[in-house]
């Protein structure tokens, strides 16, 4: 026939054309094959002299395998606030799915209640303290890192979030819940997370405006996903004494909360891993108390009454309150308490001595000639400090209420919360760090929400906060040095309400929802952030 086809690994390397032409004759597929591999051509080696009747049925070529799915690097989840770091992978991440649940590791049953709610969140299924299967959400606690670290893994179908803490935990539960709002599922690869600073908050004015116990639960919720765990409620002012009171039942305002609604939110707060911190204001702002008291309202030289103030040179003064915090330490069981401390009306007199000779003469008598009206004030806030410790707890103050040059220094274990340095007595804050102090950032130039605008304020905005605050943005605009960062605790948002009606609590909530966020943001990760402001509200609005 002129020649033969050799097959080598790879078929055939030569054909003569009068052996195709002979093929094409008979109408039959004709291969020669000196190889004893399978032919890839799908018949067998044959001489062109048989009869087509011999030749045996091709069979069907196999499938081809089908390729694997690859997937791109993953992005860190989309998240208020956004996590520190995310160690991308390649896979399908996970989501939700019916069959799938969450449970905890063995030896983590303590994490029973995040589980519970995360998986109420997600609408799957609590199992408990069993294994792990494909599609489900593991909570384990593990060593390492600080108490509200966390680490997420996402690989395999599941999620395992672990943390050397409870409230670790449960802020991985709370970055899941988001990813899977903003993205619809939790991306793969790793999320190692922790907060910068470790107290915070939100602090609300609940004595000039009455705030009912859903408005603050809801405020709890929407605190506990965006990770803050501090919730001041400043509940006695010259407006109002807004939570009941068995001691002293006279001075408690009509609309207030009942100590039954307090428990109820202290509970919801404990379950979210947020510390509720009460403050009895004093010895200013104190005027309900006073209505109820008017023996002890401080008079000046005159005889007119100073509103708000309490005669601190009466130890009838010091004893109604000290009643109070006795009472209320009780029912906060946190472990901070702010005192205030600030505006106290006598020291913004020119001459206080001269404007309150009762009070410069009990300072003389209890501190030589050398006694200031402001030494009394700084010893009040020192005994009222020594009144809460042994109830457990850290006491907090207003930054006016700390003076300089006294014959009193305050305690230095109290807490400075910066909010301003307008106020008389103010100081800068470098001041207070100077002398050792730890510090909460208030910053009235970014974080006071004061109803009505009065004054100098206005309504702070979010992409202000976002863009421009950090926690070493105490007073002003400008920033302290870095070299104090260890004693800059955190920071705290503010909402005070001097002109109550301006606003109703449903506008309230919609006022500060995005500064909030912007707080968050900043408490978290005091870095420039990777978002733009607007990527940030668009990310909060699918947040909800």
């Amino acid at each position: 026939m002129g020649g033969i086809c050799v097959v080598r690994h790879f078929g055939c390397t030569r054909v003569s054309g009068a052996f195709l032409a002979a093929a094409a004759a008979l109408s039959m597929t004709l291969t020669a094959c000196s190889s004893d591999e399978p032919s890839t051509a799908g018949g067998q080696a044959r001489s062109a002299t048989k009869a087509p009747a011999a030749v045996s049925p091709s069979p069907k070529p196999p499938p081809k395998p089908t390729p694997s799915k690859t997937y791109p690097l993953s992005r860190a989840p989309a998240t208020i606030p956004s996590v520190r770091t995310h160690e991308p992978a390649r896979g399908p991440g996970w989501r939700p799915r019916p069959g799938g649940g969450v449970v905890v590791a063995k030896g983590s049953e303590a994490l029973a209640d995040e589980a519970r709610l995360l998986a109420d969140e997600l609408k799957l299924g609590y199992r408990g303290a069993v294994a792990a299967r494909a599609g489900d959400v593991q909570l384990a606690l593990g060593a390492g890192g600080g108490r509200e670290s966390y680490t997420a893994l996402t690989s395999g179908g599941r999620v395992r979030i672990t943390g050397p803490d409870q409230a670790g935990v449960f802020y991985g539960t709370r970055t899941l819940k988001q990813a899977v709002k903003s993205g619809g599922a939790m991306p793969e690869g790793i999320v190692r997370d922790r907060p910068d600073r470790p107290q915070r908050g939100l602090m609300v004015d609940i004595a000039r405006k009455h705030f009912s116990a859903a408005w603050i639960e809801a405020r709890l919720r929407e605190m506990a996903d965006i990770k803050l765990n501090q919730l001041g409620l400043h509940f006695s002012d010259d407006q109002g004494f807004r939570i009941q009171s068995d001691s002293h039942p006279e001075i408690v305002s009509r609309e207030h909360l009942t100590k039954a609604e307090v428990r109820r939110i202290i509970a919801l707060a404990a379950r979210l891993h947020i510390t509720v911190i009460p403050e009895i204001d004093s010895p200013g702002h104190l005027g309900a108390v006073l209505a109820a008291h008017p023996q002890l309202q401080l008079r000046d030289a005159g005889g007119s009454p100073v509103r708000g103030a309490i005669d601190i040179g009466q130890p009838a003064s010091g004893e109604i309150v000290d009643e109070l915090l006795k009472e209320y330490a009780e029912l906060f069981p946190g472990a901070y308490w702010h005192l205030g401390g600030d505006e106290y009306q006598a020291l913004v007199r020119r001459n206080p001595e001269a404007s309150f000779p009762q009070l410069a003469a009990v300072a003389r008598q209890r501190y030589g000639p050398q006694g200031r009206v402001q030494d009394l004030a700084t010893a009040w806030v020192n005994d009222r400090a020594a009144v809460v410790r042994p109830l457990g707890k850290k006491p907090k103050a207003w930054n006016d209420g700390f003076f300089r040059g006294g014959v009193v220094t305050a305690d230095k274990d109290l807490e400075v919360e910066y909010w301003t340095g307008k106020e008389i007595g103010a100081r800068p804050p470098v001041e207070y760090l100077r002398e050792g102090r730890r510090l909460i950032n208030v910053n009235d130039e970014y974080l006071y929400y004061v109803l009505g605008q009065p004054q100098t304020f206005v309504y702070p905005t979010g992409r202000r906060i976002y863009e421009q605050w950090t926690p070493f943005v105490i007073r002003g605009t400008q920033p302290v040095p870095r070299t104090y960062s260890s004693q800059i605790l955190g920071g705290r948002f503010a909402v005070w309400c001097d002109l109550a009606n301006s606003q109703t609590q449903a506008q309230v909530a919609r006022g500060i929802a995005m500064p909030l966020r912007a707080t968050s943001q900043k408490l978290w990760d005091p870095r420039t952030p990777g978002r733009s402001w607007q990527a940030f509200v668009e990310l909060a609005g699918k947040l909800g």
